[in-house]
């Protein structure tokens, strides 16, 4: 279900560092000192390690690293947040599953999961989006069950995946692609259409709230409000939770 509420412009900001130099005076001063450091070093059998390099990025274990978020690089856990609500957490495993199969960081497949059917895998759009992903028909071959959940989960991830690629790994542009097709992805954010300007702002805020270990997602409340909680609501019913 999507609200009218029409998302704030993105905002970036750019970072400047600025260089300095050293005067005459302290550049033999320093030196002196280094000096002095490394002889300590070597009479005391110390070792001086090895300077990290400067293109690595190190992830923590238990974690990987596959997406940008809008704000750079994001570290992605393979756990599932606790930020989406109870209808999505009931599809935990099989979220899990379907990141194992695609790459894909489950928060991310979670995220979509949330705006697109709030896990209800008998939703159905009023332009005939189906399932957990909200597949178009035509995504679907002539055998498959729109509905099951993998085969859904298959053909949405997929999609999914190509906005990936499109993006550059920029999550943003990617939940565009994936609302309104990659076509969106090199053009001005104004050209897009307001549904997917909006599927944009909830589904970055919801998903880098989530990657950054968040305990409540502010911009998933603010969805929720919008008119996400009637969403919900059936799923709920349907999948005939407590």
């Amino acid at each position: 279900m999507r609200s009218n509420l029409s998302a704030p412009p993105s905002e970036q900001a750019a970072v400047e560092e600025s260089g300095g130099c050293l005067t005459d005076l302290l550049i033999p001063i320093m030196a002196i000192g280094l000096v002095g450091i490394i002889m300590m070093c070597v009479i005391g059998g110390m070792t001086i390690p090895p300077a990290p390099s400067s293109n690595a990025l190190a992830a923590p274990a238990g974690e990987i690293i596959l997406a940008t978020s809008t704000e750079g690089i994001a570290r992605q856990t393979s756990e599932l947040s606790g930020v989406f609500t109870v209808e999505v957490q009931h599809w935990v495993g099989s979220i899990q599953k379907w990141a194992s199969e695609t790459g894909l960081e489950p928060n991310l497949i979670a995220t979509v999961m949330q705006i697109e059917s709030c896990g209800d895998p008998r939703a159905v759009s009023r332009v005939g989006a189906m399932g957990l992903f909200q597949v178009m028909p035509y995504h679907f071959f002539g055998t498959d069950d729109p509905y099951d959940p993998d085969t859904n989960a298959a053909r949405g991830l997929a999609y999914l995946q190509k906005s990936i690629t499109k993006s550059s790994g920029d999550v943003r542009l990617a939940l565009a692609g994936y609302n309104g097709g990659v076509g969106v992805i090199g053009r001005s954010e104004n050209a897009w259409a307001a549904e997917t300007q909006r599927y944009a702002y909830w589904g970055s805020g919801i998903y880098d709230e989530a990657s950054q270990g968040a305990v409540e997602s502010t911009r998933l409340l603010e969805w929720l409000v919008a008119g996400g909680a009637s969403l919900c609501q059936q799923a709920h019913q349907r999948l005939g939770l407590p």
